[in-house]
C-alpha cells in the first residue's frame, strides 16, 4: 500500500496487511506520518512537556453526564 506523509509529502510503501494499513483504510481520520516527521514531532512534544508549562485541557463534563 502506498501512503503519503501529510507533513512532508513523502510517498512510502507499507505492508498491505499491517495494522497501520488497516487503520488507514478503515478510519479516514487517521493520518500517516513518515518516521522522520514522527520522530521530530515526538521530540518537540517531549521538550514542551519538560518545560512544565505544557497543559492538556480536557472538555468539562456536565453534572448530568457523571450520573
Amino acid at each position: 500500500m502506498q501512503v503519503k506523509c501529510v507533513l512532508c509529502d513523502l510517498v512510502e510503501n507499507i505492508d498491505d496487511y499491517s495494522l497501520e494499513a488497516k487503520r488507514l483504510r478503515n478510519r479516514k481520520t487517521h493520518m500517516y506520518l513518515c518516521q522522520s516527521c514522527n520522530k521530530r514531532i515526538k521530540e518537540k512534544t517531549l521538550d514542551r512537556h519538560s518545560t512544565g508549562k505544557f497543559r492538556l485541557y480536557e472538555e468539562k463534563k456536565k453534572e448530568d453526564e457523571l450520573i
